[in-house]
């Protein structure tokens, strides 16, 4: 298609101009073939710059969510890739396919969600221009017990790349939230299906959500609080093409990984929670006051009650106490 190879081309030049002339040639088309997927490219909202005399380039600080600039950064070449400017859900679409067969490795990417979902039934809020959201369907063969490992290592992974991208330090909240300065910038939803003759996921899906830029008119009042962005700035160029490419590539890392230790080192290391005073949450219930202590090999996490028994929590939701 004349719009990919041009869209490529352009890509291609890191933000050097490409005559009209030239194009035409490398992709043996018309001039007339190039104007109209440089104006379908524009109509699209591909920020292409013209000049007399120069031709087309893509705009230096374009920041363009496409498969072709996903795949520019991308290692793992086989995963595959559908992207979406709106979206109701990555999860819930990819939940439909994966239920229809669709097999692992496919990663839908969207720059807007209009029915986000997040842990416990809640909403996520994924409004246009300001976030990532993505969903990668695995098939991993692994029981359900064996499951935590994907949420931490999803929270590895995002945390992993959100610190090469941004040169800022983040912090995991146990389970699945990634923090930078105290405000979480990631979500993380894992839905999987069971088998139950064989006690193994048939598929799991990793949903995630980055608050990259602070939204136009800022967070909603009930996220104030505790809602932040990875760039308190305008920033970088590509920087959704290149975080999507570089948490999917740690995904596909963590996937094919059988040795779990780098993963729980660097979940360790990053833990928000361990040494802390917390309270444990749970529905209809009041705030249970406890100390985390320890992480178990599957992300379990041990913590002391204040009567001084030790329980372990495989799933659930903390929050750090504050003293009064």
């Amino acid at each position: 298609m004349t719009r990919d190879a041009v869209l490529s081309a352009l890509m291609a030049q890191e933000g050097r101009y490409l005559s009209g002339a030239e194009l035409a040639k490398a992709l043996s088309v018309s001039r007339t073939a190039v104007w109209k997927a440089i104006d379908q490219l524009r109509t699209e909202g591909y920020p292409i710059e013209s000049v007399t005399n120069r031709g087309y380039r893509l705009a230096p600080d374009a920041d363009v969510l496409s498969e072709a600039m996903i795949r520019r950064y991308l290692r793992h070449d086989e995963l595959r890739l559908r992207v979406y400017e709106r979206i109701g859900s990555t999860n819930t679409a990819l939940k439909e396919l994966a239920a229809a067969g669709e097999p692992a490795g496919l990663a839908l990417v969207a720059a807007e969600q209009t029915a986000g979902r997040g842990r416990l039934g809640r909403s996520f809020y994924s409004p246009a221009g300001s976030g990532l959201y993505l969903s990668l369907l695995l098939r991993p063969g692994i029981s359900a017990a064996e499951s935590g490992r994907l949420t931490a290592c999803a929270a590895v992974a995002v945390a992993e790349a959100l610190e090469d991208l941004s040169g800022k330090a983040t912090q995991i909240k146990w389970v699945n939230d990634v923090l930078i300065g105290g405000k979480k910038v990631c979500g993380i939803l894992t839905e999987a299906a069971l088998d139950c003759e064989s006690g193994q996921l048939q598929y799991a899906i990793i949903g995630i959500g980055i608050n990259i830029a602070e939204p136009a008119g800022g967070f909603p009042p009930e996220l104030r609080e505790i809602a932040g962005a990875v760039f308190e700035q305008a920033p970088p160029a590509a920087v959704r093409a290149k975080l999507a490419a570089a948490v999917l590539d740690r995904l596909a890392d963590y996937d094919t990984q059988p040795d779990n230790a780098h993963c729980l080192e660097a979940y360790h290391v990053r833990s928000l929670v361990l040494g802390k005073a917390i309270n444990i949450l749970r529905p209809g219930q009041p705030p249970i006051p406890a100390t985390a202590i320890g992480l178990e090999p599957d992300y379990a996490l041990l913590v002391r009650l204040d009567d001084g028994s030790v329980q372990r929590l495989s799933s659930g939701e903390v929050s750090i106490r504050v003293a009064p």
